[in-house]
């Protein structure tokens, strides 16, 4: 893609409501801009990084056999009733009324749903165990908005939901699932705290929280500097580490995943039942897992950047290279930039290619800015020596060669 068709806007400098890294680099490189508070458009280069999330769960929630629908936004209050958590949730929940007087609500969770959904579908043990996941759009009515999308009135989830017969096949769908997160994050570029967590107003009786160390974040996690452990934080509470005896670090952290072992909640509720083999009837044993995608991006923000911007993991980046020909007054720069962005395509290696008529310094802050795995830089001496500069973002470690030997280098770092 060309940069000039790419509609990027990117910022010298960040806004001032902007608190965290994160949210003030999202607004720099032009990732989102917001619309009011806790409302974000994506613009092009954070719909590519949120997309390659979404591809990178998909893939692992695939991998466990989990199959992808959609679910409505929209939602009748009475499931709400059902399970009574029209009162847990509140104030949060943005609730209205229609015109033909249904009292309906923009889904903040969709436990109530798919568990309709499936009281209607499954009715014996031969359609169990199933688990059933989607990415979708969440709504909540926050009172203050803070951190970008960190957290937002309207934001991406990624939420799935296991269905069996006992107390076993939950376990193993947990387990399952949990295995699956730490693929997903370890994907992300992300180092996870995973941690025991209160269930709360989502119910069942074990769950876990997978958190990223961050400075801005809101909660508090326990960790030993000896064995790498981490806890849940309380007041009161845990003041050692129960293995190596030796004092917990206090560490903020942003949580970017939950996952619950429900049991009967929703089913005893909402009347979600199957027969058994000796044809008894029973509630289905559920368990849900959530991940805050749109909260990820944030998240690997936070843990990948610099003074000079963001360093994309490379399975996130919105591309693989950015090509920054340095002198457009000489049309074979120009020419030479095309053709590599020719070959790149060929291979499969999404580029962005800097075409705008600006000064090296320019090209070069907004480059690191961006975060772009590789910059493949093309100046005189590409035409002079027939050589080309590849930096690698991450270390700004450089290689000048010739082209062949700066395409397989290439092929080398993002395949390694």
């Amino acid at each position: 893609m060309l940069w000039s068709q790419s509609f990027i806007a990117t910022l010298k400098e960040a806004p001032q409501e902007a608190e965290s890294a994160s949210h003030q680099l999202m607004l720099r490189a032009g990732l989102v801009r917001m619309l009011m508070a806790g409302v974000y458009s994506y613009l092009p280069l954070g719909l590519k990084a949120l997309n390659n999330i979404e591809t990178i769960i998909r893939q692992e929630m695939n991998s466990c056999a989990a199959a992808e629908v959609l679910l409505p936004a929209l939602q009748p209050l009475d499931l709400w009733l059902k399970s009574g958590r029209d009162k847990d949730i509140g104030e949060v929940m943005v609730r209205f009324t229609d015109r033909r007087g249904r009292k309906i609500c923009l889904g903040p969770t969709h436990e109530e749903v798919i568990t309709e959904l499936v009281r209607t579908q499954v009715s014996s043990y031969k359609q169990l165990p199933l688990i059933l996941y989607q990415i979708q759009v969440k709504f909540r009515d926050e009172i203050r908005p803070r951190f970008g999308v960190v957290r937002a009135c309207e934001f991406i989830m990624k939420d799935a939901y296991s269905f069996d017969q006992d107390d076993a096949g939950l376990e193993n769908s947990y387990q399952a699932m949990h295995a699956a997160y730490g693929r997903i994050f370890s994907r992300c570029g992300l180092k996870i705290l995973t941690v025991s967590a209160d269930p709360g107003v989502m119910g069942g009786k074990v769950s876990h929280e997978f958190m990223v160390a961050t400075a801005s974040g809101e909660d508090i996690v326990l960790v030993c500097p000896k064995c790498k452990g981490s806890f849940a934080f309380h007041e009161g509470g845990l003041d050692s580490c129960p293995g190596c005896k030796v004092e917990l670090d206090k560490v903020n952290a942003m949580e970017i995943g939950h996952i619950f072992q429900l049991g009967t909640k929703y089913s005893l509720a909402l009347g979600a039942n199957f027969l058994d083999a000796q044809g008894k009837l029973k509630p289905i044993i559920m368990g849900c897992y959530g991940i805050g995608v749109s909260r990820l991006i944030a998240a690997i923000i936070e843990q990948n950047n610099d003074a000079a911007g963001i360093i994309w993991p490379k399975e996130i980046s919105p591309y693989k290279m950015i090509i920054l020909p340095l002198d457009l007054g000489q049309a074979k720069i120009m020419e030479k930039a095309k053709s590599i962005y020719g070959q790149l395509n060929s291979l499969g290696i999404e580029a962005l290619l800097d075409d705008r008529d600006e000064r090296a310094g320019v090209k070069f802050k907004d480059a690191d800015l961006l975060g772009i795995p590789l910059q493949l830089v093309i100046g005189k001496d590409a035409l002079k020596n027939n050589t080309l500069e590849l930096k690698i973002r991450r270390n700004n470690e450089r290689f000048i060669a010739g082209e062949e030997e700066i395409l397989a280098k290439t092929r080398e770092i993002l395949n390694g």
